[in-house]
Parts: structure tokens; C-alpha cells; sequence
């Protein structure tokens, strides 16, 4: 496996390669110790596994039912009514119907995330607007910042990941229902929940209930990520009657297979295996994230997820750590240099039982440290660099906030159209005719990213105002250019509202495959600031008080 590790992983178009991969290229019929992919470990269990394989003939000859009759079933353990559902082969499928069907020009998502939901938009030709998650903050969502992002940008449709994949951070509940409401007015929200069962910050986390009764709200779930059974490949949507059926009509009739129905079948015979199951990841969690965290020198983030986000050790590359994991090892990570916003210097670790975290906590000691352990890091080589080409996305989202708006790298000073520059311009921040009715103070009229908004119409008028050289003794014609009337009428047309064309960046901003075609530092961009939509002391405390 050593000589071939490197092709198996650029030979794929999934961020690894499948376990039948590796299992095909380990010789001996075996894969190795899975700390990639986030899957329960304790669930099917082994009742399920003899019962599944009795009736393997079966289920492998015959057709499934109906998706249908499946979703009535799942409907019934889960208390939620069958017209509010879709199922899908997956939640990759129902992503994609989603773009498909409800997403008309642009899609807001923070970053890192996961992958499909910066590449299924940009795929169909969608703006995506990135908004950063940082490192210094762990990583945690701030709402009130992604909410003035969306309305800076006149996104609409945002996306929530709750807990996120990779970081495993969480909102509470009472803010992510806020959050819905004051974007209220948006074509779409998701809540995408497929790691939300393995959480226990509170006893009832899950939107699905309040998405029902709302107009634009799609709440995203997974079956394979909870029950252990990727293979299988089945998840579900829950919306209002609609939006629910909107995606499932353009579903194939037979889109779930009998492994889905048989699985489907057989849960409410093993509800208390299933909670315990949980129970048991959670408490595995902790346990893993003390030992991880005991490495000097590796950086652990908090996780509601089934799975850990660690920074690597200073010198420490991370398709390196990956490969000889695998190779010397047999142990498979994750490495998220193929995750915008994020870099090779970080690994997404699945939570696993203990005896499987001894073995991780060693191979990485070894790797890391060589023979002594706590000694320093060595530098893993000086050409390295992030495995994917990230380089410039990691500098255009930390030095940007994710908005991706060119701004001049000096103030310039402006004589006289200045007084009269803002007032168009601030009507082009109201990215939307009607604000939500969450929302009854305004953006500041001195909002920071509107300079940015009329930068691009100003520059090229300002550049021959300026006195070019001496050399030109010309007397009376240099004051002719001074109609300053001129701008003002250039500004008025970003005021105009009207949906952004798909592809198109808005208001002077980059589209999320510019951004990801970036090869060339970012030195004219700088940060945009947050204006504290709508004011920090409305969100809940950490306590959701």
C-alpha cells in the first residue's frame, strides 16, 4: 500500500478513497482502523447485522416498496406527518433537488462546511457567498454576523449546519429559530442537522417542529450518518407541506432501496439499542478529545458531532500525517485541505471506541514526534503546502470575512462628491425591497461595506481629477473635468434592486469559483467588518436565556 497511497487518494473525486478501495489495495482483505468517515459504531447492532444477513437473498432480489410506504413507516416512529417529508437515496440527493428546484441565484454558507453544499450551487452555474468561520473564535457561528453578511450581500438563500462538519460546533436551539425568523423574507433556510442526534447540550435540539410552520424553512437529517450504515444511503427533509412535496414529487418512485425499507422496518424493535448507542458516542467523545488533547503541541476544537476538528502541531503537514497513518499505521484521517476555509494543517477525526483511540493516539505520536514523545515537531519538509490548493482561499477568507469585496488599499480623500456619494450608496446596501419584520433598526447609514459598494464606479472618474505631472503647463483646461454631477449619476444604478444573474458577483465581490481559481495573494483586499445585526444583547447567552 505505501507506493500506492498517494495515487488511490488523487485517483478519487471524494476527498478519500472507498474502504473497498483501500480494503482491495491492503491485500489481506482488510480495510484499515476508519477515522474518516462519521459513522456510528455502535449501531446496527449485532441482532440487526444476523437478521439483515438471513434475509440478504431477499432483499437483494426483490424490489422495495414504494419511498412512500418507507416514509409513512419512518414518519410513524418519528411522530411527524408523511406530507411534511421527503426521503431520499441520501442527503447528497436531496441537496441536490434542493439546488435544483428552490435555489434561483445565490446561496450563503459558512465555511468550513460540508463540501456539497459550496460545490452542488456552483455546479449549476449559483453564486455562493462564503462567510468565514474563524480559527480564533474556534470557529464558532456567529449569527448576528452571518445575518448582516446575507443582507450585505442580498443572498437568498442561507445555510446552517448544526453541529457543522468539520468543527462539530452548535447552536442552541432558541437562536437558531430566531435566526429562521428574521430571515423570514428569504426565498430559503436550511438547517442542515445530520450530525444534531449525536449532541447533548440540550434535550431537545432539533427545528424540525418549528420548520413545519414556516413558509421557507427545509430542516436536513440523516439515517446513515446515526444508524451506522452509509452504504445504504438514505436521509430525509422535513418542510412545510409545499416545499416537502415539491421535492418529493420530482423524486423517482423506487429512489430507496430494500436495505433502506428493511432497516426502516426493523427500528422500532431497537429504539433502546439506538439511544444507547448514542449515549455511548457521546461519552466516547469526551474520552477521546482528553487523550487528543494530552499531544503537545495538537489543538482540539469543541464538538457536538461525532467527530473531533484538530490543528496539527507547528511543521506538521497534513497529507503527510495522512499517509503515513495509513501506510505505517493503518489508520485512515480525514485531512481537510480540500475544505474551503479550512487547510491542510487540519484533521477531522471520528469519534471511535476507546480501544481504536489508543491506536490513533499512538500512530499519531509516532508520526508526529518520532520516538520521543513531547520532543518537537519536526518540519515534515519546506516545500509543503496545503494539499489542495487553499493557500489563497485561506487568505482571501481571513482577510476579507468571507465577503470577498475589493476596496482600495489607502482611503482615498475625496473633495466634494463625497457628501453626496453615500446616499445612493446607502440605499444599495437594503439588498432587499422589503426588510423582515424581525428587523425594525436599520444598517447604520455609515454602514462600513459601502464604500465598497461604490468603489468600483468612483475610481475611474477620481484618477483624472488628480493633477497628474508637472511637465503639463496647460492653463484654463485642467478645471473642465471638475463636473462633479457626473459620479453621483454613475452611482445611482447600484440602488436598482434586481436579482443578481447566476455567476455574477455582487456589488464588486468575487463568486465562489473565482475565489476557488485564486492563485495569487490577496494583498488589496481587507476585512469587512460586522455591524452587529440586529444587536448583540437579542441573541441568547450561551445558556439560551
Amino acid at each position: 500500500m505505501a507506493g500506492n497511497v498517494t495515487s488511490l487518494f488523487r485517483g478519487t473525486a471524494a476527498h478519500s478513497p472507498s474502504m473497498a478501495a483501500l480494503t482491495r489495495e491492503g491485500g489481506d482483505g482488510t480495510g484499515p482502523v476508519d477515522f474518516c468517515i462519521p459513522c456510528n459504531p455502535y449501531f446496527p447492532t449485532q441482532a440487526m447485522y444476523d437478521e439483515l444477513a438471513i434475509r440478504l437473498r431477499e432483499i437483494i432480489t426483490y424490489y422495495p416498496s414504494s419511498a412512500d410506504t418507507i416514509t409513512a413507516e419512518l414518519c410513524g416512529l418519528l411522530q411527524l406527518p408523511p406530507q411534511c417529508v421527503a426521503m431520499g437515496n441520501g442527503s447528497t440527493e436531496l441537496i441536490t433537488w434542493i439546488d435544483h428546484l428552490l435555489v434561483r441565484e445565490s446561496l450563503a454558507i459558512p465555511v468550513p462546511t460540508f463540501g456539497r453544499w459550496t460545490d452542488q450551487p456552483m455546479e449549476t452555474g449559483k453564486r455562493v457567498d462564503m462567510f468565514p468561520l474563524q480559527e480564533a473564535s474556534g470557529f464558532a457561528l456567529d449569527l448576528s454576523q452571518y445575518a448582516d453578511f446575507i443582507r450585505t450581500r442580498g443572498t437568498r438563500v442561507a445555510v446552517i449546519c448544526n453541529p457543522n462538519n468539520p468543527d462539530g460546533g452548535y447552536l442552541r436551539k432558541q437562536q437558531v429559530v430566531q435566526f429562521m425568523d428574521a430571515m423570514a423574507d428569504l426565498d430559503l433556510v436550511i438547517v442542515d442537522e445530520s450530525f444534531l442526534e449525536f449532541a447533548d447540550a440540550e434535550a431537545e435540539p432539533s427545528v424540525v417542529q418549528e420548520a413545519m410552520l414556516r413558509p421557507n424553512v427545509i430542516v436536513l437529517r440523516s439515517l446513515g450518518k446515526n444508524f451506522g450504515l452509509h452504504g445504504i444511503r438514505f436521509g430525509y427533509l422535513v418542510a412545510n407541506p409545499a416545499l416537502a412535496g415539491k421535492v418529493r414529487g420530482m423524486l423517482p418512485k423506487w429512489n430507496l432501496n430494500s436495505f433502506a425499507e428493511h432497516v426502516v422496518f426493523m427500528l422500532k424493535e431497537h429504539g433502546p439499542e439506538y439511544a444507547q448507542s448514542l449515549q455511548q458516542v457521546r461519552r466516547d467523545r469526551l474520552e477521546m478529545a482528553s487523550h487528543l488533547s494530552a499531544l503537545p503541541g495538537l489543538t482540539v476544537y469543541p464538538s457536538q458531532g461525532n467527530f473531533l476538528f484538530v490543528r496539527l502541531p507547528v511543521g506538521a503537514e497534513g497529507t503527510v500525517v495522512r499517509d503515513r497513518m495509513l501506510t505505517e499505521h493503518r489508520i485512515l484521517v480525514r485531512e481537510c485541505g480540500n475544505k474551503i476555509g479550512s487547510s491542510s494543517r487540519f484533521l477531522r477525526l471520528v469519534v471511535r471506541p476507546q480501544v481504536d483511540v489508543r491506536r490513533l493516539v499512538s500512530g499519531l505520536e509516532q508520526v508526529l514526534y518520532g520516538s520521543r514523545r513531547g520532543a518537537a515537531v519536526p518540519e515534515l519538509g519546506t516545500g509543503t503546502s496545503y494539499s489542495s490548493g487553499t493557500a489563497a482561499v485561506d487568505r482571501l477568507v481571513s482577510e476579507t470575512n468571507g465577503s470577498g469585496m475589493r476596496v482600495p488599499a489607502a482611503p482615498q480623500p475625496t473633495p466634494t462628491p463625497m457628501p453626496t456619494a453615500p446616499q445612493p450608496a446607502a440605499a444599495a446596501a437594503q439588498p432587499l425591497p422589503a426588510a423582515p419584520q424581525p428587523m425594525p433598526t436599520p444598517l447604520p447609514a455609515a454602514s462600513q461595506p459601502l464604500p465598497a459598494v461604490a468603489q468600483p464606479m468612483p475610481a475611474p472618474v477620481r484618477q483624472p481629477m488628480v493633477p497628474v505631472p508637472q511637465p503639463v503647463p496647460v492653463p484654463s483646461p485642467v478645471p473642465a473635468p471638475v463636473p462633479v454631477p457626473a459620479p453621483a449619476a454613475a452611482v445611482a444604478p447600484p440602488a436598482a434592486v434586481a436579482p443578481t444573474p447566476p455567476g455574477v458577483p455582487a456589488r464588486g465581490g468575487l463568486t465562489a469559483a473565482q475565489v476557488r481559481g485564486m492563485t495569487a495573494p490577496a494583498t488589496d483586499l481587507t476585512p469587512a467588518p460586522a455591524t452587529g445585526w440586529p444587536n448583540a444583547q437579542s441573541w441568547p447567552n450561551a445558556a439560551g436565556a
